[in-house]
């Protein structure tokens, strides 16, 4: 891989990881343009690793308030030998955990057919590419829900998570599905945001590990190249202007925008894969 191809893809990285237009189902379209045939899924790995890097910077506030109250949590429980939730950043840490469930079953039970869409046809990512348009479509149609971190349920936190876990096939938006289920559970969309980049932690950390892990076994020649450092530097720095960029979409409703450039991408992508 090339520097300037890495340089690419690591911007594509940040911009679709955030907007709701799926990284995965970009960074495989483009590996196929550029003629990427090794080392597809552990470079996608490292480059959610940068937009990880995005999260923390924009959310480093409320993630620490939530580790710090979370571990209080704990130790005042085991202490009274009673767990009892005293505020909202520890719910939101039970939440963010509960919700990682699912994500991390699904990744585990089908992790040799996501694996595989990887170096498959476009066919079934131009496809999704076409769905991820139609939830957004529907979702931002859909009348404001107005749960907050205090009336939200650990059910809502699974149905999010499992949407979370759908969104590992390429051309499913990750950022769009979740945020799509929150707001069909009835959150308000800016918890639906916060929440959905929150959820992200958890499973973008543990694809990241997975990838170093493989790496250190397979003793991948990609692991330590200039190229790829500098595509997860630009996917960091990258990803957090799109955070923002999401942020004020959301509150102007304007979620419907990212429908109409799915379903040209998705087009696209299907014709590239017949005349290809």
């Amino acid at each position: 891989m090339t520097l300037v191809q890495a340089i690419i893809l690591g911007i594509f990285q940040g911009i679709a990881e955030f907007l709701p237009i799926s990284s995965s189902g970009h960074l495989v379209l483009l590996q196929n343009i550029f003629g990427i045939k090794e080392g597809n899924l552990f470079f996608t790995e490292m480059l959610h690793f940068g937009t990880l890097i995005s999260i923390v910077i924009v959310y480093f506030n409320d993630i620490i308030r939530i580790i710090v109250e979370f571990f209080k949590m704990l130790g005042n429980g085991i202490k009274n030998k009673k767990f009892k939730i005293t505020n909202g950043y520890q719910k939101l840490g039970l939440l963010i955990i509960i919700g990682s469930i699912p994500t991390a079953i699904i990744a585990f039970l089908f992790e040799d057919f996501f694996v595989s869409l990887y170096s498959s046809s476009l066919l079934p990512i131009g496809i999704a590419f076409l769905v991820t348009g139609v939830l957004l479509w529907i979702a931002n149609n859909k009348s404001h829900g107005n749960k907050n971190v205090k009336t939200m349920t650990f059910l809502d936190s699974i149905v999010i998570g499992t949407f979370q876990g759908i969104a590992i096939i390429p051309g499913i938006s990750r950022s769009g599905s979740t945020i799509v289920g929150a707001l069909f559970r009835g959150l308000d969309r800016s918890l639906a945001t916060e929440f959905s980049f929150l959820l992200a932690l958890p499973a973008t950390f543990g694809a990241g590990l997975l990838g170093i892990i493989d790496v250190v076994k397979t003793d991948s020649e990609m692991a330590f190249t200039m190229p790829l450092l500098v595509g997860v530097a630009l996917s960091a720095i990258v990803g957090i202007f799109a955070i923002k960029f999401l942020i004020k979409i959301l509150k102007k409703d304007k979620l419907y925008y990212f429908s109409y450039y799915l379903w040209a991408i998705g087009i696209i992508t299907i014709i590239f894969h017949f005349v290809k």
